[in-house]
């Protein structure tokens, strides 16, 4: 099978002779055109590198490669010329000419020539296809959405993915994608191609974290038997994504702020800085801000972080994505699970937009994954999600009393009721509200709530 088609144009017959017989043993595909018209008339095959003559006589070899480059930018050329001059030089390779070449030439050059350049555009294909692997399961189009909220997140993506900006922060409840989002944001970026490197912040004690995100040398402390590079090191040219930022200490805000501030840091236990180039994306369910004002988060920190902030709805603020996310999982799990579910009836579908998804699209997911493990036939019914179970809809709501109400005191009388219905745990109590944990545990500190049995603010 022919190696590559390649397209000879030079108006010397003997030329044209040579070159075709030579390449043709070399077992590549050959073409031929005596005129610059002949080389740009649309040709029945597609080439993959042109030997072209510098003068011809109808077309200034410069404008010939011009032409083809327009047309098709990852096109090989080779200019061929008798009339060598620096200046044609320097303007071929400008317009994009892999090499220049100066008759007379020899043959053997001419095939080792050929031979190299259409090894580089092997390998260029193999890279693009291999980066598009990895960056297709984090492409956009694994955000599910056309919901106005969610087409306005993809535009900003796109977006923030081609700044120059060194940081973002991502915020959004719990299980609404916030790792899928700085994903994206990496593999539709210019750094696609060097690492991303992530981290939860809140999954390691402080000493850890630090050895983790900046490295460390030997015997910084016990048991660091050798040298570490840490994430920011790994990273350099990529990303690093600091999930659950506000989980982290103060000590480390503030070594991390420097790092986004001077580009460089220290190993624990080094004295040499190390400088980096790397973005960072943060993300948090937690109100920042509040946690600004009540001096638990570095207000420095905040506003470098904030730099270009990304909000994610909650689910139940974006209801008409529910179909198209729950039939994006129902085909995923039919496939994992070698099922043939076809449909979710339609009665389901109204409740599953009605339900409040407290854990947003991470509990649409492990529902839709459950009904697929236990259905037996074709149609996912009511009795697959428990969670439907007496309806499992928001309630219509409340009717507002004529004399009206305090909208504080009723909010801290339902997180009271939840908390002593589900005995002071406060996840279950989170769920009851449609919050999530962090947000119930805000609202025990803000109201200064404590369990009468103990007498002891809770940290359930």
């Amino acid at each position: 099978m022919p190696r590559a088609t390649i397209l000879i144009v030079d108006d010397e017959d003997l030329i044209r002779w040579s070159l075709r017989d030579r390449l043709a043993r070399e077992g590549y595909r050959v073409l031929e055109a005596a005129t610059g018209a002949e080389a740009l008339a649309p040709q029945r095959e597609d080439v993959d590198l042109v030997l072209l003559h510098y003068r011809l006589p109808d077309a200034d070899g410069i404008e010939i490669l011009k032409t083809l480059k327009e047309r098709d930018p990852e096109l090989l050329v080779i200019l061929l010329t008798a009339y060598a001059s620096v200046d044609t030089a320097v303007e071929a390779m400008h317009l994009g000419a892999y090499h220049y070449i100066n008759k007379p030439f020899k043959l053997d050059e001419i095939a080792s020539l050929v031979e190299k350049a259409l090894e580089t555009t092997r390998l260029r294909r193999e890279v693009r296809t291999f980066r598009a692997s990895q960056a297709h399961p984090y492409s956009l189009d694994r955000i599910i959405g056309r919901s106005p909220p969610m087409l306005a997140i993809k535009d900003l993506i796109t977006r923030v993915a081609v700044s120059p900006a060194s940081t973002v922060l991502v915020t959004g409840e719990s299980g609404t994608g916030k790792d899928l989002v700085a994903k994206a944001i990496h593999y539709a970026s210019g750094r696609a191609a060097k690492p991303f490197m992530n981290i939860t912040c809140s999954a390691l004690p402080e000493t850890l974290l630090e050895s983790e995100l900046f490295g460390h040398e030997r015997g910084a402390f016990t048991g660091a038997d050798r040298q570490k590079h840490g994430l920011f090191e790994t990273a350099e040219g990529g990303t690093v994504f600091l999930d659950e930022i506000g989980e982290m200490s103060a000590p480390l805000q503030a070594r991390l702020l420097r790092v986004l501030e001077e580009k460089s840091f220290k190993r624990v236990g080094g004295t040499a800085d190390l400088h980096v180039d790397v973005r960072v994306i943060a993300a948090t369910n937690r109100q920042l801000e509040e946690e600004v004002r009540r001096q638990r988060f570095r207000e420095d920190l905040y506003y470098r972080l904030n730099v270009l902030p990304i909000a994610l709805p909650p689910l139940r603020a974006r209801v008409e994505d529910i179909p198209l996310l729950a039939e994006y999982y129902v085909d995923a799990f039919n496939r994992e699970f070698r099922k043939n579910v076809q449909a979710i009836v339609p009665e389901v579908m109204k409740r599953l937009q009605a339900y409040h998804w407290p854990g947003n699209v991470r509990e649409l997911r492990n529902a839709i994954e459950r009904a697929l493990l236990l259905v037996d036939g074709p149609v996912l019914t009511v009795d697959c999600f428990p969670l439907l179970a007496g309806g499992g809809a928001l309630t219509e709501g409340i009717a507002l009393p004529a004399e009206g109400v305090q909208l504080e005191a009723l909010e801290r009388s339902l997180v009271v009721q939840a908390l002593e219905r589900s005995g002071w745990n406060q996840t279950r109590a989170a769920a009851l509200l449609g919050v999530n944990r962090d947000q119930i545990r805000y609202r025990i500190e803000n109201f200064k709530l404590e369990r009468a049995q103990t007498g002891e603010t809770t940290g359930a």
